[in-house]
């Protein structure tokens, strides 16, 4: 089981004064750095390491309005600017963190917005804040989380940094429907010792139009997430989505693990089943 957060429930200040996260840790291989990766003399990796590589995957399918849109691009920008998350920065053993944002649609459809940073403090969290502010909002057809994935897993090898830990975060409004299963992608993507988050996003109610499901966080947790530490935050309160943003960037940055022990994730079956969004669509346009 992975863990599970409610925006309601995660308070940010215990987090660093201390206070635990409840929840249990999901399977998935400890992070080990890629054994092709050439050697540096020791200074240059040092200046080179971070304490984390954050992939931020961005849904902007069409079930997604303008507004929300909108306020997911403020919410991530404003989080990296916040004065928690930069605290929370410095906190960590190198006191900076490379970040690269890409925002998604259907399984050929991904664009960069932001290719790899360095944070280390409030001129390059500025930075980076404007250069996703300043980027014209769009929308697409279709989702594919795990096309979304699978763009990601090649990103970190591009990566001039080296993170202690690297992560894919994956918000979106829906289910899987378009390219390959969900499923497969993010159990790729743990073989490489890589932990995905994910922010489901309901706030509105399920309709037919916009192919969105009950229980959506049930989806995302047993079908999305995984790897050590990994969790799920839910927004189901549009007041709360600039909140929940920067909760979640804060909780990846400070890198909270669960004392809790790993329960395997086959011991049960999924809650919700990991293909409903592709059976959704076959059921109602055939294909």
């Amino acid at each position: 089981m992975r863990l599970l957060f409610s925006i309601g429930a995660v308070l940010v200040a215990g987090m660093f004064a201390g206070g635990d996260v409840a929840g249990i840790a999901a399977p998935g291989p400890k992070f080990e750095p890629p054994k092709s990766q050439p050697q540096r003399p020791a200074a240059d990796r040092d200046a080179q390491t971070v304490d984390v590589e954050l992939v931020l995957a961005v849904d902007v399918s069409y079930s997604m309005d303008m507004d929300e849109l909108a306020i997911q691009r403020e919410g991530y920008a404003q989080a990296i600017q916040s004065k928690e998350f930069l605290q929370a920065l410095k906190l960590g053993p190198n006191g900076r963190i490379a970040v690269t944002y890409f925002e998604w649609a259907a399984s050929s459809d991904q664009k960069i917005i932001i290719p790899w940073r360095l944070v280390d403090g409030p001129e390059t969290a500025d930075a980076v804040a404007a250069e996703i502010m300043k980027t014209p909002i769009r929308r697409a057809s279709r989702t594919s989380i795990s096309g979304a994935i699978a763009f990601a897993m090649p990103l970190f090898d591009e990566d001039p940094y080296r993170g202690l830990r690297r992560v894919i975060d994956i918000s979106g409004d829906g289910p899987n429907n378009n390219g390959g299963p969900v499923t497969l992608a993010r159990d790729a993507a743990l073989e490489k010792g890589i932990v995905i988050n994910g922010l489901p996003i309901m706030v509105k109610e399920p309709s037919y139009s916009t192919m969105d499901i009950d229980n959506l966080d049930f989806y995302y947790e047993d079908c999305v997430i995984g790897g050590p530490g990994s969790f799920v935050i839910t927004i189901k309160d549009r007041d709360k989505f600039k909140e929940a943003i920067r909760t979640k960037l804060l909780m990846e940055v400070a890198g909270r693990t669960p004392e809790r022990p790993v329960v395997p994730v086959a011991d049960r079956e999924p809650r919700v089943n990991c293909l409903i969004g592709e059976k959704i669509w076959s059921d109602r346009w055939g294909r």
